[in-house]
């Protein structure tokens, strides 16, 4: 089975089952993002631990394949992370989509699936509207504690 195909079947199977797909109780952060282009939409829920870790993240949403699977995958990639960690992939999720950047090595192994995506511009915003969920729900809380 070639690499590619074994992203494509990442891609799939997030898209079928998304981890922590659901409304988070207690969140100290949120945010909702929309794809106007296509119609997905994304409200992606944060508590962030004493440490200033995410020790819990869920999502819940309507959207494509590729909207689904990245934020399935960018929950199980964030979890237990800073917010400048989360940021910092956000950065290389972000790089290797926009084709910045082709090494899938800066990227967790399963965030490298979403490599694949670069190759269709159009659906770029898919893949990228949970990370700006996330960026918008830190941004939100950093302003909160100001």
């Amino acid at each position: 089975m070639e690499l590619d195909e074994l992203y494509r079947e990442a891609i799939l199977e997030h898209a079928r089952h998304p981890r922590n797909f659901g409304d988070l109780e207690s969140c100290d952060r949120s945010a909702a993002a929309k794809n106007v282009s296509c119609g997905d939409s994304v409200r992606l829920f944060l508590r962030l631990s004493p440490e200033g870790k995410i020790e819990a993240i869920r999502f819940n949403g309507s959207g494509c394949a590729i909207s689904t699977a990245s934020a399935s995958l960018l929950t199980l990639a964030v979890h237990g992370k800073t917010a400048e960690e989360a940021r910092a992939l956000f950065a290389k999720v972000q790089r290797l989509l926009t084709g910045a950047t082709t090494e899938r090595d800066e990227l967790p192994r399963d965030l490298a699936a979403l490599a694949g995506v670069r190759r269709f511009p159009q659906r770029v915003g898919c893949a990228m509207l949970s990370w700006h969920a996330l960026e918008d729900a830190l941004r939100a809380g950093e302003k909160n504690s100001a």
